[in-house]
């Protein structure tokens, strides 16, 4: 499923030295502000180094955090803050608004701009993870994994550590409340995904696939509304995204509701849900092709090219087509003929002229003769 997850780029940030020279007063003082140089740096090194894995990202993020704790976290077993939290200034960049800058002289500014990166270092991992070819059930819970995990630590930066700051995120910035929100619920309906295409590959009950589907459809339709009071400069690519994804798995959720109809014998409940999933999987193709032409930042997936999108388009026509073949052969209409108005110059008070007459001697049923076929030629096609 390459290039079937839209990412954002990666936060940037200027260089920090942690060159804390006359503030440091003592050697041990001195190495921690070195460690915290050489681990941040090891760390932005990660971020972008194919090779990184869970395990490898998980040491490279506590050895960094934990030496940047010292600078936020009381020491002395007191109330106070920490004396060291304003001393440092950091500069990061913003995953919608490109090369514009943030700089805030906290070092809770940096612990949550550089947990986002951890974050959407995850889902990064997810979406390469799920681009392989004939990926495993191991690595299929590595993708879901890692999108919880982004989702967990998203989270856990709104709640416990954002509302620190001092200075406020800025309105639409990665660390604003709607950014965070769309972010953490996009993590959650890709998890699902992950779940839905499991379901489907051992086909479980096509019930509990529509339910699933209708329900990831209505985290993708949540983070889309999250979005729509931002700048569409900055969000309209985003949004396309979010958008498409919704109407393709509400065309899932009444593909294999259609199915579950079908299977109860409401051939024309199905025959409406597999209508309405041609609707939905029709306006999911258009969003695609608005989604690739629509510019913003971020790589642009592909969803439309890959074979899961593909697949269900010809589920909903093999449904369709199946249901309108079972209700040509259960449930065969009226003739044009048979109106109620004719229907009413009937009266069965009067009997048939044939039952007043004399019975007659009951007549021969006589077999059907059917054609004898000539012998074509021999195909070379044998019965068994």
């Amino acid at each position: 499923m390459t290039h079937w997850f839209h990412r954002n780029p990666l936060k940037a940030t200027a260089p920090v030295s942690f060159n804390l020279y006359g503030v440091a007063g003592s050697p041990a003082a001195n190495k921690i502000c070195n460690d915290l140089k050489m681990a941040r740096a090891r760390l932005l090194e990660m971020f972008t180094d194919l090779t990184c894995n869970h395990e490898i990202m998980k040491n490279a993020t506590d050895a960094y955090f934990s030496l940047l704790q010292g600078f936020i976290a009381s020491l002395d077993g007191t109330t106070q803050e920490n004396k060291l939290r304003f001393i440092q200034n950091f500069r990061w960049t913003d995953t919608l608004q490109g090369n514009t800058t943030s700089a805030q002289q906290d070092a809770v500014f940096e612990l949550a701009s550089m947990g986002f990166n951890v974050a959407l270092w995850y889902t990064k991992f997810a979406s390469r993870l799920a681009g392989k070819e004939n990926i495993m059930e191991t690595e299929a819970k590595e993708v879901h994994k890692s999108l919880k995990m982004a989702a967990g630590v998203l989270k856990n930066l709104k709640e416990a550590h954002i509302p620190r700051l001092i200075t406020p995120a800025e309105k639409g910035r990665d660390l604003e409340t709607r950014v965070l929100d769309t972010y953490i619920i996009q993590c959650q309906a890709e998890a699902q995904e992950v779940t839905i295409a499991r379901a489907i590959e051992l086909k479980h009950n096509a019930s509990l696939i529509a339910a699933l589907s209708f329900e990831t459809a209505n985290f993708y339709l949540k983070a889309d509304h999250t979005l729509n009071t931002l700048d569409p400069d900055y969000s309209g690519k985003w949004r396309k995204y979010l958008q498409l994804k919704q109407h393709f798995y509400m065309a899932y959720a009444y593909c294999y509701n259609g199915q579950t109809l079908l299977a109860s014998d409401k051939c024309g409940e199905a025959i409406r849900s597999l209508q309405e999933a041609e609707k939905c999987y029709s306006r999911a193709e258009a969003l695609c092709k608005e989604y690739r032409q629509t510019k913003g930042p971020g790589s642009t997936a592909k969803p439309s090219e890959q074979l899961f999108f593909l697949k269900l388009g010809a589920l909903i026509k093999n449904t369709l087509e199946k249901c309108e073949r079972g209700r040509t052969a259960l449930y065969i209409s009226t003739s044009d003929q048979c109106t109620p108005e004719v229907y009413s110059t009937f009266d069965l008070t009067k009997g048939p002229k044939d039952a007043k007459a004399k019975p007659k001697q009951e007549e021969e049923v006589k077999p059907m003769k059917e054609p004898d076929l000539k012998p074509q030629k021999d195909t070379g096609c044998v019965i068994s």
